[in-house]
């Protein structure tokens, strides 16, 4: 299989890329860094296209011929306070760059057959304790708006004959970045040590962290990305979460049960920062951890995946080990 990628250079492009190419695909990456992508070893094999996917130019050209195309890039939602810019940036470098992949296939004189384009659990909006499906509606807040907006760019693409997969994205667990390293370093600004992580009804109460974490490991986040890639019946949107979802206060009892394996870590606290302590350290953007959406990976199943990962603690064991190797 010849597969076209837009933001391989990430988190989760990497360990696809990675991936694709050990089992023998060939892998065509856009990306704005050509000679730093070189250097990358987990990039090594991959053909590499310059080019800003945000922006229609040459490198719409280099789909044609290609199996499929896995669409990932996107301005990291973490990547810097929320700003009137950066929110810009969030949601045009989704949409624009979506609808750039789509005009390129339906340009293509050899279409690809495929279109994997990634969204995330965002799309949801916070939905409390309601357990949500595929089927749910879209929410109303600014991350939800982006999904809905992104996913919509994508559609597209089914009139050119192309089957469509839309990866909703839940929390990625890496050892080499992501949120498990946002959160350890939450834990240590925490006086006494690990806690619940916002989810206080009251702003300036203490957290209780009951707002919901539906997270993932980054082996079966790949997995997912490929089982949508491979399976002819992945259509249309399908959750990228392990099946167990957690409250955040029980995300944190286990990273910290995790953690004191590995270094002197403090015990638990059961409470934790305010959420206005959270907004005034991280900006709007802690908004995405102080609340959460309960995420089931229906449609996964029902394709028959087999989590590596189905459960929280042996996941984080699994990273931390890594991260100490």
């Amino acid at each position: 299989m010849k597969t076209f990628v837009t933001g391989g250079t990430g988190l989760i492009g990497r360990g696809l890329i990675r991936r694709m190419i050990g089992r023998g695909d060939r892998v065509v990456l856009l990306t704005r860094r050509v000679a730093a992508a070189r250097l990358d070893p987990a990039l090594k094999g991959a053909e590499f296209v310059a080019g800003d996917p945000t922006r229609p130019d040459e490198w719409m050209a280099s789909v044609s011929g290609c199996d499929s195309v896995v669409n990932l890039a996107g301005h990291g939602v973490f990547d810097a306070r929320w700003s009137p810019e950066v929110k810009r940036k969030i949601r045009d470098s989704r949409v624009y760059t979506t609808e750039n992949v789509v005009k390129a296939i339906a340009k293509a004189p050899e279409r690809p057959s495929t279109l994997v384009s990634a969204s995330a659990i965002g799309y949801y909006g916070p939905c409390g304790d309601q357990e949500l499906t595929e089927d749910a509606p879209s929410g109303t807040d600014f991350l939800a708006v982006v999904g809905r907006e992104w996913e919509d760019a994508a559609k597209g693409v089914t009139a050119c004959g192309a089957r469509l997969a839309i990866v909703r994205v839940g929390v990625v667990l890496s050892h080499e970045g992501g949120a498990l390293t946002l959160l350890k370093r939450v834990f240590q600004w925490v006086p006494g040590g690990a806690s619940p992580v916002g989810g206080g009804s009251n702003p300036l109460g203490l957290g209780s962290g009951l707002q919901w974490m539906s997270w993932v490991h980054i082996d079966d986040m790949i997995g997912l990305f490929l089982l949508a890639l491979d399976h002819t019946e992945a259509r249309g949107p399908l959750n990228g979460v392990a099946p167990g979802p957690v409250r955040n206060v029980d995300f944190s009892k286990t990273l910290a049960r995790v953690l004191r394996k590995k270094g002197p870590w403090p015990p638990f606290v059961p409470i934790g920062p305010p959420n206005l302590m959270l907004r005034a350290v991280l900006g709007e953007v802690a908004g995405v951890i102080t609340s959460g959406q309960r995420v089931r990976p229906k449609k996964a199943l029902a394709l028959g995946y087999a989590f590596r990962f189905p459960e929280l603690e042996p996941a984080l064991r699994d990273l931390l080990d890594r991260h100490h190797a």
